[in-house]
């Protein structure tokens, strides 16, 4: 391997890693809150992808579709609830932002979807019909189960999988698409090219961290959720609800996943069942982090990037194996590093 291969692949490996770190800032930002590892954050990035190439070709994306379904049922759940509880003041509310902000983002959708728009509106649409999924998902998956044990969410976390590969295939069919790249801009470092395209990458992974810790140090939702992550029943006791924040955390892990996906379009050929395996890579970094630093969250994605893209070079059919073996080591050293405590003691 020469200089210049391994500083091409070193590229490669980073503009891949800056995608791992969204998707896994998403993972810990989630499971920090609300204790869920969401194991479909994957098939979100991958569902927003699929949802660009349809509007680029100017069809009707079947997010609509599924964004419409999940509105009605999240609806009716949050209905029941509130019917039960006897807070009848809740209903409009729970119409707004479980009913009339879906449908209307996925009427808008379907009123433009036959019109070639430009590219910025293009991702602008695949991004707010993605947003609502992840916390309809909460509402009508997680929500019920709140108390429940971590291995118990997990579990119902890899069911969803399954049912969203499922929804997938019928909304999308089996055809993989690939988005227009986002720039064709190439510069040279040295006898070194590096694409637009890769720039563009990691500029937006580092915007997006950035704006992760304005939000978490400046805002005041940002410091509702840190104190919901660490100790729910504390932040409770504050006035802090635990369900709300929840949401928001699901709302930002939905825009994470779907820069994501927009971002990995153009690089990579996507399936309706593409987003397993780049949740779980993300999920490796996740890992690394141990679920809580947001900071060696970032290295270890990077990390995996860099070890798939040079994995690639000397083995591509072991790639996938060399990157999950990581897993193994990791775990040991967290199992032997971390004090073991009863599940939920302040719960």
């Amino acid at each position: 391997m020469t200089p210049d291969i391994a500083a091409i692949l070193a590229l490669d490996g980073i503009a891949t890693g800056a995608i791992y770190v969204l998707m896994a800032l998403g993972f810990v930002l989630i499971f920090a809150v609300t204790r869920v590892v969401f194991v479909p954050f994957g098939d979100i990035a991958a569902f927003t992808a699929l949802t660009l190439a349809a509007l680029e070709l100017g069809r009707l994306p079947g997010t609509v579709g599924l964004v419409i379904g999940l509105a009605v049922l999240a609806t009716l759940m949050e209905l029941y609830s509130i019917l039960r509880a006897g807070s009848y003041e809740r209903i409009p509310r729970a119409l707004l932002f479980y009913l009339v902000l879906p449908v209307a983002i996925a009427g808008l959708v379907w009123i433009t979807s036959g019109t070639l728009w430009p590219m910025p509106f293009r991702i602008a649409l695949a991004l707010l019909l993605i947003l609502p999924v992840a916390p309809l998902l909460d509402r009508i998956v997680y929500r019920p189960i709140a108390d429940a044990s971590v291995l118990l969410l997990l579990t119902v976390s890899v069911a969803l999988h399954f049912a969203l590969v499922g929804l997938g295939l019928l909304f999308f069919g089996p055809d993989g698409a690939r988005t227009e790249s986002l720039t064709d801009a190439m510069f040279m470092l040295g006898n070194i090219p590096i694409s637009g395209q890769t720039i563009l990458i990691v500029v937006a992974a580092a915007i997006f961290c950035g704006l992760l810790y304005l939000f978490f140090d400046f805002t005041l939702l940002g410091k509702a959720l840190h104190a919901t992550a660490l100790n729910r029943t504390g932040a409770r006791l504050m006035g802090i609800r635990p369900e709300r924040s929840g949401t928001i955390a699901y709302l930002a892990g939905s825009v994470l996943a779907g820069v994501s996906g927009i971002l990995i379009a153009p690089v990579n050929t996507i399936f309706y069942d593409s987003g397993f395996l780049l949740g779980l890579k993300a999920f490796v970094g996740a890992i690394i982090g141990g679920l809580i630093s947001f900071p060696v969250t970032a290295i270890g994605s990077i990390f995996v990037g860099l070890l798939e893209s040079f994995a690639s070079f000397q083995s591509s059919a072991f790639k996938e194996v060399i990157v999950f073996s990581v897993l193994i080591p990791v775990l040991l050293w967290r199992s032997y590093t971390f004090q073991h405590t009863e599940e939920d003691m302040d719960e």
